[in-house]
C-alpha cells in the first residue's frame, strides 16, 4: 500500500497560495500589456516596424532576466530573487503608463525591459519554488502553477478587451494593474520562505559549479537524462509559444478569418492551457509523467497538423483546442522531472538549466517562424512544430519518475488544490 501524502502546514498552504497569487498576477500583467499593444502603437503614433523595435525592449529583458535568474537564485535564495522580480514588474508597467500617456518610445522601450528582466527572473525562480513546494507536500503542483498564469492571461486579456471597447486610457489601465501586482508581491514575499534554491557550500566552503550561473550550466548538462528532459521542453514550450505569438496571424492569414475570429482563437486556445494545467493532476497520478506528456505531444500535433493541412477554417479552429490542451502540460511536468532524485541544491541548478532552456525556446524559438513564413507561408512554417512534437513524443521515457521521486506515492486522488 502506499503511503499517504505528507499533510501540510499552514505555512506550507500560504507558500504555495502565494506562488499561485503572484503566477495569476503576472498572466494578468502579462496579457493586459498584449491587449493594449494597439492602443500603445496609436498612442506613440509609430509605424509597425518602429514599434516592432519598441517590442524588442520585451525581448532583451526577459532574455537577461532568464539567464540571470538561476545563478541568483543559487547565490540568494528564491525569495530574494522573486522579490527584485516583482520590483521590476511593477516598475516596468508604470513605466510603460509613464511612457504610453506622455507618448515617448523610448519610455515604453524602458519600461518593457524592465518588465522582461521581472518576468525572466521570477518566472524561472517560481519553477524552483514550485519544485521545492511539490518535494515538500508530495502533490503535483507545477502544473496548477502554470494553470495560475494561464488563468491570468485569460483573465487580462479579457480585461484588456473590455477597456478597449470603452475606450479606457492605456496608461491608467497598466498602472492599476502594476498596483495589483505590487499588493500580490508583498504578500507573495512575506510567505515565501528564505533560502529555497540556495546552494550550501561543502566543507571547503565552495558551492559547486552549478552556483556560478550561466556558466555552471555544462556540469549540470552532463546528465544525459537531463539533456534528453531539456530537448523535450524545448519541442513543448516552441509549440506553446508558437501559438502565442503566431495563432491570430495564423488564424487571418492562413485561414482568410476575421481579426476578431483571430483574436476569439487564440483566446480559446487560452482556455484550452488553462483547463489542461489545471485538470492535469489527476493525470499525472494515475498515469505518470512520461505517459502524459507522451500522449500531451501527440495530442498537441494532431491539433497543429489540422491547423496546418485542414482547408477549413472551422475546423482549423477547433483544433486549436487540441494544441492548447496538448501544449499545457509539457513545461510543467519537465521542470519537475529534472528535479526529481536530487538534493535540494543540485534540483535547483536541474530545475533553473531546464527552466532557463524551455524560457529561451517560449521566447526566441517562435520569431524566427517568421523568416520562414516569408518563403513559405505561415501555415508551411508550423510544420516545424509538428516536427518537434513528433520528436519529443519519442524521448519520453527520460520522464519516468526515478525511485523515491515524492509525488510518485501521491494516491489516485484529486490533487489538493487549497
Amino acid at each position: 500500500m502506499k503511503n499517504p501524502p505528507p499533510i501540510m502546514d499552514s505555512a506550507t498552504r500560504r507558500w504555495r497560495a502565494a506562488l499561485f497569487l503572484f503566477m495569476l498576477a503576472t498572466g494578468v500583467s502579462m496579457a493586459s500589456w498584449v491587449a493594449r499593444t494597439p492602443a500603445v502603437r496609436d498612442a506613440l503614433e509609430v509605424s509597425t516596424g518602429a514599434m516592432g523595435l519598441v517590442l524588442f525592449g520585451l525581448s532583451i529583458g526577459s532574455m537577461a532576466g532568464v539567464l540571470a535568474s538561476g545563478g541568483l537564485v543559487r547565490r540568494h535564495g528564491g525569495r530574494l530573487v522573486i522579490t527584485v522580480g516583482a520590483v521590476l514588474l511593477v516598475a516596468g508597467l508604470l513605466v510603460i503608463a509613464g511612457g504610453a500617456a506622455l507618448e515617448v518610445s523610448g519610455g515604453v522601450f524602458g519600461g518593457l525591459a524592465l518588465f522582461g528582466a521581472g518576468m525572466g527572473l521570477a518566472e524561472v525562480a517560481f519553477n524552483i519554488e514550485g519544485a521545492a513546494v511539490e518535494r515538500t507536500v508530495g502533490r503535483p503542483v507545477l502544473p496548477v502553477l502554470h494553470g495560475c498564469f494561464s488563468l491570468g492571461t485569460v483573465v487580462g486579456a479579457l480585461l484588456g478587451m473590455g477597456l478597449t471597447a470603452v475606450r479606457f486610457p492605456v496608461g491608467w489601465h497598466l498602472a492599476a494593474v502594476a498596483l495589483a501586482v505590487a499588493a500580490a508581491g508583498v504578500w507573495t514575499v512575506r510567505a515565501v520562505p528564505a533560502g529555497t534554491g540556495r546552494a550550501e557550500p561543502d566543507a571547503d566552503g565552495v558551492k559547486g559549479p552549478e552556483a556560478g550561473g550561466v556558466r555552471g550550466q555544462p556540469a549540470v548538462w552532463r546528465d544525459r537524462r537531463l539533456v534528453l528532459i531539456g530537448l523535450i521542453v524545448l519541442a513543448m514550450a516552441f509549440a506553446e509559444g508558437s501559438a502565442n505569438d503566431w495563432l491570430p496571424l495564423l488564424m487571418v492569414d492562413g485561414h482568410g478569418t476575421g481579426a476578431t475570429a483571430g483574436s476569439l482563437t487564440f483566446m480559446l486556445f487560452a482556455v484550452a492551457m488553462t483547463t489542461g494545467r489545471f485538470t492535469g493532476g489527476l493525470l499525472l497520478v494515475r498515469y505518470g509523467p512520461a505517459a502524459v506528456v507522451r500522449a500531451s505531444a501527440v495530442v498537441a500535433a494532431v491539433g497543429v497538423a489540422l491547423v496546418i493541412f485542414s482547408d477549413s477554417a472551422l475546423l482549423a479552429g477547433a483544433a486549436v483546442v487540441l494544441w492548447g490542451l496538448g501544449a499545457s502540460l509539457g513545461f510543467p511536468v519537465t521542470i519537475s522531472a529534472a528535479g526529481e532524485g536530487a538534493g535540494p541544491g543540485d534540483a535547483s541548478a536541474r530545475v533553473a538549466a531546464v527552466s532557463t532552456a524551455g524560457f529561451a525556446a517560449f521566447l526566441v524559438g517562435p520569431p524566427s517562424l517568421g523568416f520562414l513564413a516569408d518563403h513559405v507561408g505561415l501555415r508551411n512554417a508550423m510544420v516545424v512544430v509538428l516536427v518537434l512534437l513528433g520528436g519529443a513524443a519519442l524521448i519520453t521515457g527520460a520522464l519516468r519518475r526515478r525511485p523515491g521521486a515524492p509525488v510518485s506515492e501521491v494516491p489516485a486522488s484529486q490533487p489538493d488544490l487549497v
